[in-house]
Order: structure tokens, then C-alpha cells, then sequence
């Protein structure tokens, strides 16, 4: 399953989900479905950030770096 398709799924589950108007048995189905699908999307957005490269200036010599390295945990630039 491609990126967007499981998005795709996830964000029809949660509208299911706020809409209330889903049984409890099937709501609780659906939640786990959707921790199934964000955690695949999480690790295909953590492979696909693993393999980027940013291209940097340092001393006035263009380098490569990891884009992972360039963040901090919350995502934000740590320069």
C-alpha cells in the first residue's frame, strides 16, 4: 500500500470515527485499524527522510548532509 492510499484510508477513518455515529465494536475495530495505518505511514516517512540529503554551505564549500542530522526531536532546525 502507497503512502497516500493508506492516508487516504486513515483520514476516512477518523471522519467515521468524530462523526459518533459508529458502534463501539466497530469503532474500536477501526481505531486499531488506524494505529495500523499511521504507523505504517510513520515508518515510510522515516525511510523516505533517511534517504534525503540537504545540500549545505560550510566555510563557503557546498556539502551533503543527512536531512535527519539538520533536526532536533521535534522537528525543528537545531542551527
Amino acid at each position: 500500500m502507497s503512502f497516500e492510499e493508506a492516508m487516504t484510508q486513515l483520514e476516512a477513518i477518523v471522519s467515521q470515527l468524530e462523526d459518533g455515529d459508529v458502534p463501539l465494536e466497530k469503532a474500536i475495530d477501526l481505531y486499531q485499524k488506524g494505529m495500523r495505518l499511521s504507523q505504517m505511514c510513520s515508518q515510510k516517512l522515516e525511510q523516505v527522510e533517511q534517504k534525503i540529503e540537504m545540500i549545505v554551505e560550510e566555510a563557503g564549500e557546498l556539502k551533503r548532509r543527512p536531512f535527519g542530522n539538520m533536526l532536533d526531536e521535534t522537528g525543528e532546525s537545531s542551527e
